[in-house]
């Protein structure tokens, strides 16, 4: 019976994780996938420097050039899409272990109504 509620209050911190991740996912600003590159015209003189963006997109590769102005803004938007990526990556991984141990803890549960005994963990 013990470990009934015990699952319960990790999976009520998996959901407070989990809302945690939703809230910081509303801050995430423009973003856009990629990275970005400072070429050179004349590469042996470092010459005619000039910035590209690289990235793909519904499996196809794409390349565009930066113009100067825009080399901060978009280096911003690519870091929020790496925060983006890395709490979407997190919220699965929660989501995972939210449904393992949820479906462990309602066969126990049932179990137990039935009057079976809870199995012991051995090693623990």
């Amino acid at each position: 019976m013990y470990a009934i509620p015990m699952k319960n209050k990790v999976l009520h911190r998996i959901e407070d994780k989990i809302k945690t991740i939703k809230s910081q996912l509303k801050d995430v600003g423009n973003m856009r996938p990629g990275s970005l590159t400072k070429q050179y015209r004349n590469p042996k003189e470092r010459t005619g420097a000039f910035f590209q963006i690289s990235y793909t997109h519904k499996m196809k590769s794409k390349t565009e050039y930066v113009r100067p102005e825009f080399v901060k803004e978009v280096r911003q938007q690519i870091r929020n899409y790496k925060e983006f990526k890395r709490l979407i990556e997190k919220w699965i991984q929660l989501g995972i272990q939210y449904s393992q141990l949820s479906m462990k803890a309602k066969i126990e549960w049932s179990d137990l109504q039935q009057g079976k005994r809870p199995k012991r963990r051995r090693g623990r």
